[in-house]
């Protein structure tokens, strides 16, 4: 029963990952108001870095920000290290 709530919870916040981003790139090639960094950073805190990652490299958002291209996939490897750490505990 956790496995698959947190089967769900990590699919929707992955989705949700990847929706932000790709708005906030249509935001900012339409000049309008854009999505903060802080909101897409605790998207990737609650589960989404790996999917917000992939769609950066793909649409090409953000790209040249090292604090996102070093920041997500750490946070990925962090968050990856800590539930191995949590299933070794249980």
């Amino acid at each position: 029963m956790f496995l698959e709530c947190a089967g769900i919870f990590f699919s929707v916040i992955s989705a949700a990952s990847v929706f932000v981003c790709i708005l906030d790139k249509y935001l900012a090639v339409n000049n309008k108001w854009r999505i903060s960094e802080k909101t897409l950073f605790l998207l990737s805190l609650f589960g989404g870095a790996a999917a917000m990652y992939i769609t950066m490299l793909i649409i090409h958002h953000k790209t040249r920000h090292k604090r996102f291209m070093i920041g997500l996939p750490f946070i990925f490897f962090s968050q990856v290290a800590l539930i191995i750490l949590i299933l070794n505990i249980l």
